[in-house]
C-alpha cells in the first residue's frame, strides 16, 4: 500500500511560524506545479499553510466541534461571520470581552467575511443603496445598516486578522447590466473599505473580485482591485448557481489579472472536487460550510467520495468508514453505529460526522500542499479523482490511496 496521508495536525505542531513579528503580515510562495501554488500567509497569530481550507465558525464556533479538535485536524485559520456576530452577541460586546480570539478560545488566525453575502441573501429584508445596505434581522426583525465603514469597524472590534471589504454578490444567472452594476458598486465600496481600514499593523484587508459569469467584468474588477494594492484578493460571487465549468473559467480569467505575490481566496467553495480543481488554477484559500453542514445531516466525506449514513445499507455494516483515516471517528466506529446515531437523531451523530468531514478536508489540503512541493500535483489530482470515481460501495478499505509524501 502506498503511504497514507499524514495527520495534518502533526505538521501544524512542528511547522514554525515564519518571521511572525508584531507588525507582520505577508505571503510567501514556496513552490508551484503548473498553476498550483504552495506557500504561506504569515500573520502575527501564526502561519497559514496554503492551499488552506478554513472551517467556518459562523457565530464564534465551528458547529459540533471543540476548538482544540479543529486545530488538531490541521486547521491554521477559521472564519467568522460579521452578519451573525453583529446581531448576536454584538461586535462591541465581543470587543469588551477581549475580542473574538479570546471570546471563542481560538488563539490562531481568524478571517472574517464582511457580512455582505448573508445580507444579500435576505432579498425580502434588505435594501441596497450607494451608502450601504439596510436590512432587518432574521432573529427579531430589528433594523440595521451595514456600510463599508461599519463592516470594517465591526471586523476591527472582533479583532480579526484578515478582513473583507463589503461587496454586493448577485445570484446567477443575472443580466449583464445587473452584474456590472453590482461589480461597480463593489469597487466603490472597496475604496471606502480601504480608507476605513487605514493602517492596522499585523492585519490585512482583502478586496473581493465580482463580475458574475462575465469574463470582461471579472477582468475589470480584478484590475481595479489590483491597483488598490491590497494585501490579498478574494474571488466572490461564484458557486451561486452557475455550472462548475463557468466557475472554473471565471477563476482562470481572474487569476490571470491578480498579482502572483498576493494570496488568492475563493469564497464559499466548496466540494472536494471544486477545491482540487481550483487549486489547479492557482487558488490559495477556501472556506465552505459544506463539511460541517453535511455532518449534521448524516453525510460523510471520505477519500472514497460521499457516504450517506441515512441509507439502510449501513444498518448492519460493521466496517469503519475508512480504516486508514487520520480521524478516530472514521477509523474506530462502525458504519452501523454511525447509521444508528443518525437515524436516532443523536447529537453525537453530527459531532462524529463533522469531525470525520473536517479531517478529510484537512488531509486533502495536506496532500495537495505536499504534492505541489514535490512536483507531482498532476498525479495526485488524478489519483484523488480515481478514488472518488471508484466510490465507497466498491471499497474494501484496503485500496491504495494517493501518496502525500
Amino acid at each position: 500500500m502506498t503511504a497514507a496521508l499524514p495527520h495534518a495536525g502533526d505538521a501544524a505542531r512542528v511547522a514554525p511560524d515564519r518571521n511572525a513579528t508584531a507588525d507582520a503580515f505577508g505571503f510567501t510562495l514556496d513552490a508551484t506545479d503548473g498553476a498550483a501554488r504552495a506557500g504561506a500567509v504569515v500573520t502575527t497569530r501564526g502561519t497559514i499553510r496554503t492551499p488552506a481550507f478554513m472551517p467556518v465558525g459562523t457565530a464564534g464556533t465551528v458547529k459540533a466541534m471543540y476548538m482544540d479538535q479543529v486545530r488538531d485536524l490541521g486547521a491554521d485559520v477559521i472564519l467568522g461571520n460579521v452578519y451573525h456576530l453583529m446581531l448576536r452577541p454584538g461586535a462591541e460586546r465581543v470587543a469588551r470581552l477581549g475580542g473574538l480570539h479570546r471570546f471563542s478560545g481560538w488563539r490562531w488566525p481568524i478571517l472574517t467575511d464582511s457580512g455582505g453575502f448573508q445580507v444579500m441573501s435576505l432579498a425580502k429584508l434588505r435594501k441596497v443603496t450607494e451608502r450601504g445596505v439596510t436590512f432587518r434581522s432574521h432573529i427579531d426583525g430589528s433594523a440595521h445598516e451595514l456600510t463599508p465603514e461599519r463592516a470594517v469597524e465591526i471586523q476591527g472590534l472582533l479583532g480579526s486578522d484578515i478582513q473583507m471589504q463589503l461587496d454586493e454578490c448577485v445570484a446567477l444567472p443575472a443580466t449583464p447590466d445587473e452584474v456590472e452594476r453590482a461589480m461597480q458598486l463593489s469597487l466603490r465600496w472597496a475604496e471606502r473599505s480601504k480608507a476605513a481600514f487605514g493602517t492596522q499593523p499585523g492585519r490585512a484587508l482583502f478586496g473581493i473580485v465580482q463580475g458574475g459569469d462575465q469574463p470582461k467584468r471579472r477582468e475589470e474588477s480584478a484590475s481595479a482591485l489590483k491597483a488598490m494594492d491590497l494585501k490579498g484578493y478574494s474571488i466572490g460571487g461564484l458557486a451561486v448557481g452557475e455550472p462548475q465549468a463557468v466557475m472554473l473559467e471565471m477563476i482562470e480569467v481572474t487569476n490571470a489579472v491578480l498579482p502572483a505575490d498576493k494570496p488568492r481566496y475563493l469564497m464559499g467553495v466548496g466540494t472536494p472536487e471544486d477545491i482540487v480543481e481550483a487549486v489547479a488554477r492557482g487558488i490559495d484559500m477556501f472556506d465552505c460550510v459544506m463539511p460541517t453542514r453535511a455532518g449534521r445531516h448524516g453525510l460523510a466525506y471520505t477519500r472514497f467520495g460521499k457516504v450517506n449514513l441515512k441509507n439502510a445499507r449501513h444498518a448492519e455494516d460493521s466496517r469503519p468508514l475508512d480504516p486508514d483515516s487520520s480521524c478516530p471517528a472514521a477509523r474506530d466506529y462502525s458504519r452501523a453505529y454511525l447509521h444508528h446515531l443518525v437515524k436516532s437523531g443523536e447529537y453525537l451523530a453530527g459531532m462524529l460526522l463533522t469531525w470525520i468531514n473536517l479531517a478529510y478536508y484537512q488531509d486533502l489540503m495536506a496532500g495537495l500542499r505536499a504534492a505541489i512541493r514535490e512536483q507531482r500535483f498532476g498525479a495526485f489530482r488524478a489519483a484523488v479523482h480515481a478514488e472518488w470515481q471508484r466510490g465507497d460501495e466498491a471499497s474494501d478499505g484496503t485500496r491504495p490511496r494517493p501518496s502525500s509524501r
